[in-house]
């Protein structure tokens, strides 16, 4: 068995790997304050996050994570120097050599003066190509596989064989912090660790991360892992696409074109993805055409289309309800409102990244803001032990490692008979006023098995959505502003006081006091959250609301 020390040693170098490349928050069009953003590994060790050599990981653990959110600090990276040395005013030609041979002399200087200047060019045109997929404005940025390679331990650890395309002429900080992040795709598209072995069948799946740049930008992986053709056994493989975009449902249908072309050849998925990425992303609703030549088949052209509610391109809920029944989906979602911690375990990382993203789905317009790992890798364990809010996805061989901690939501969502709640805090029920669950289970009730998957998301969506327009929809009235351009400021205690129902204004008290609501309403004061869906749904309910009034007298 390893000794503590060595656990902690482990670990601590899977921190290094990884920090800096965990989504903590679920923004994406915000300036707001990111206090809880991920220590670098020194920092963190200067907090005292990692386990001190001879202590148990899981000893003093909150005291530990206490630590790091109080000693918080993000550090930029220094910029690295990169510029050329100037010509010495010894390097000039002497007159002599000038006039036994000018030309050559001159040609010489007009090469080294080129140089430099067809080098900045080519860099510049380089990097307006790269940002061009960068800024989401294309499919993708890049491709990564990641194979496992056996160790002189006779364990496995992944590797990636292929990158494309292959990002040269990158400075040394650059290379650094891309190394970083794909160690820390790695340790994503593997996260059971070293506990591997050759097998001779395996169901592929499909599941996604989120990875924060160094800059706070995200980007978002999605990962297909299969078992590539051939004979006896051998071990999985995953091709990871890395993206500004959010859109699982689309990159799901790539990786069955990608798997496809792997059961053919390896070299048949490339000039697939070089198609593809050179297309642009389209606009909701629309398709584009992505031509590819197999062997034996010809040329196929392969049609990808957006959904049209972009809203919701990156969720699908059917797994969601298929785990749980209704009554809990509704309990897991008021403990997610007001930002509880809950764990979500289940055997299958497609379950856990799909169920995840569909409980953050199903606040809006409200925005996740602290720490959200759908795949935790085991190497990461100790992150369950934080005592602030957070939305993880573990797998089940390691739900020993996160029981027996207080005011916890562990949900199961392994689709067993047995309850899906192992643990909580016991109030899960009571946390919504009774009259608005009932109205929540109504709107859901009226689903259909038959539906697709697009009818299901508005059902659901449309449901949570109306349950914030009856409970915070009256915001804007509580919003002064000294002109109609200008800063305003929001009313809290005069807003939570207009609520006729006791119930519900004891709810939206707890409510304004999250983190989701704080981000929510500065938007709002500065006119900078502009959600038109959520602001046409509560003019419709008001209108409603008038009529009915109306009719009364």
């Amino acid at each position: 068995m390893d000794s503590p020390a060595r656990v902690s040693r482990e670990r601590a170098s899977a921190w290094s790997t990884a920090a800096g490349a965990i989504e903590k928050t679920h923004t994406e069009h915000s300036n707001y304050p990111r206090d809880r953003t991920w220590l670098s590994p020194s920092t963190s060790e200067k907090a005292g996050v990692m386990p001190s050599e001879g202590e148990a990981p899981l000893s003093s653990a909150r005291t530990r994570f206490s630590n790091l959110f109080a000693s918080f600090a993000k550090k930029s990276p220094n910029e690295e120097d990169n510029s050329r040395n100037t010509a010495k005013a010894d390097d000039v030609p002497s007159r002599t050599s000038m006039l036994l041979n000018p030309i050559k002399v001159l040609k010489e200087r007009s090469s080294k003066e080129r140089q430099p200047q067809n080098l900045e060019a080519k860099n510049q045109e380089m990097e307006q190509r790269e940002s061009r997929y960068a800024s989401g404005q294309f499919f993708f940025e890049y491709l990564v596989v990641v194979s496992l390679k056996k160790t002189k331990a006779n364990s496995y650890e992944p590797q990636v064989i292929y990158q494309f395309p292959k990002k040269d002429g990158m400075i040394r900080y650059q290379k650094e912090e891309e190394e970083k992040t794909l160690k820390a795709i790695m340790l994503f598209c593997f996260p059971e660790g070293v506990s591997w072995a050759p097998l001779t069948e395996y169901k592929s799946e499909t599941f996604s991360f989120v990875l924060t740049e160094i800059d706070g930008s995200r980007k978002n992986g999605y990962c297909r892992r299969l078992l590539p053709q051939g004979k006896g056994a051998r071990l999985p493989e995953a091709y990871c696409v890395i993206s500004k975009l959010a859109c699982f449902g689309l990159f799901s249908k790539i990786f069955d074109e990608v798997e496809k072309r792997r059961q053919i050849s390896l070299s048949m998925i490339y000039p697939f993805m070089q198609s593809l990425r050179e297309l642009p992303f389209p606009a909701p609703g629309h398709t584009v055409k992505v031509k590819s030549f197999i062997p034996d088949s010809g040329t196929e052209i392969i049609e990808l289309t957006r959904p049209r509610d972009s809203q919701l391109e990156h969720v699908d809920f059917r797994t969601l309800f298929q785990r749980l029944s209704t009554e809990e989906v509704i309990y897991v979602f008021a403990a997610t409102v007001l930002e509880r911690r809950i764990i979500f375990v289940a055997e299958e990382l497609s379950t856990l990244s799909q169920c995840i993203h569909a409980v953050t789905a199903l606040l809006y317009p409200f925005i996740w803001q602290h720490t959200l790992i759908p795949i935790v890798p085991e190497i990461m364990i100790d992150v369950a032990m934080a005592p602030t809010p957070y939305l993880l996805g573990v797998q089940k061989q390691l739900m020993g490692d996160v029981l027996g901690q207080e005011e916890v939501l562990i949900v199961d969502l392994s689709n067993e008979p047995s309850k899906a709640f192992i643990e909580q805090v016991g109030d899960e029920k009571s946390l919504l006023p009774v009259k608005l669950q009932e109205e929540i289970l109504q709107m859901l009730n009226v689903r259909n098995d038959n539906a697709t998957l697009e009818e299901l998301n508005k059902i659901v969506s449309e449901a949570f959505l109306h349950f914030f327009v009856r409970t915070i929809g009256h915001f804007s009235s509580f919003v002064k502003r000294k002109n109609k351009d200008g800063e305003g400021e929001f009313q809290k205690r005069s807003f939570y006081k207009s609520i006729d129902s006791k119930n519900t204004r004891k709810f939206v008290k707890t409510f304004l006091q999250t983190q989701m609501f704080d981000l929510f309403i500065q938007g709002v004061e500065q006119q900078t959250n502009l959600q038109d869906e959520f602001q046409r749904k509560v003019s419709e309910y008001q209108e409603k609301k008038k009529k009915e009034k109306a009719k009364k007298y």
